[in-house]
């Protein structure tokens, strides 16, 4: 599935914004890249689509693991873990989750078995919206990820078996846009790119 920025059918523009960090520095990035998934009978995924923030901040390794850890609970995106991605398909029905990217490479799949491989590395943000599947195919010895949740829930972890289905249907359905985007805060990424 091809990547599409579309907003109420309007191409998007990529827009470089500033983000000022703790320390100081300043760093460019664009709009995120956008991902839809359809639902395959299996993993549910959503309609509101995986965004990913390539390059979105400089600091890597432990430095950029706190970093991620503190800038996410500003924005409200608690409950963090350090760890990489499991390596088989799942998705969270009850809740979003943010990957933050501190060291490494990755070659993650998206959206279940027909959804998208994605090659990922240190410096990348993804936003996976409750319902999407996600799970790790290969990996640099050192990958890690900072995983987070909007108010600090508890994610649930879902196979795709078919016992999940429908109550599985109906929590993703439930799970509420958060108050700000992970990384720009109030007013863009997924504030503009998730209304319905």
């Amino acid at each position: 599935m091809k990547s599409f920025k579309f907003l109420k059918g309007t191409p998007v523009l990529t827009v470089m914004s500033l983000l000022f960090h703790e320390n100081g520095s300043v760093h460019t990035h664009s709009d995120p890249q956008t991902y839809f998934f359809e639902d395959d009978g299996v993993i549910p995924n959503n309609t509101l689509p995986l965004l990913i923030y390539q390059d979105a901040f400089r600091q890597h390794g432990e430095e950029g693991a706190s970093w991620l850890e503190k800038y996410f609970e500003s924005n409200n995106w608690r409950n963090s873990w350090r760890s990489g991605v499991y390596p088989f398909q799942h998705y969270h029905s009850n809740v979003h989750e943010v990957l933050g990217c501190y060291q490494g490479t990755a070659l993650l799949h998206m959206g279940g078995d027909r959804g998208e491989k994605i090659a990922v590395k240190a410096g990348d943000i993804l936003i996976i919206p409750a319902g999407v599947g996600h799970k790790c195919l290969e990996h640099s010895a050192d990958f890690r990820v900072v995983g987070a949740y909007p108010n600090g829930d508890n994610p649930d972890l879902m196979r795709g078996e078919a016992d999940e289905r429908p109550a599985a249907d109906e929590r993703i359905a439930g799970v509420h846009i958060p108050h700000k985007d992970p990384l720009t805060g109030e007013e863009s990424g997924l504030k503009t790119l998730w209304t319905i």
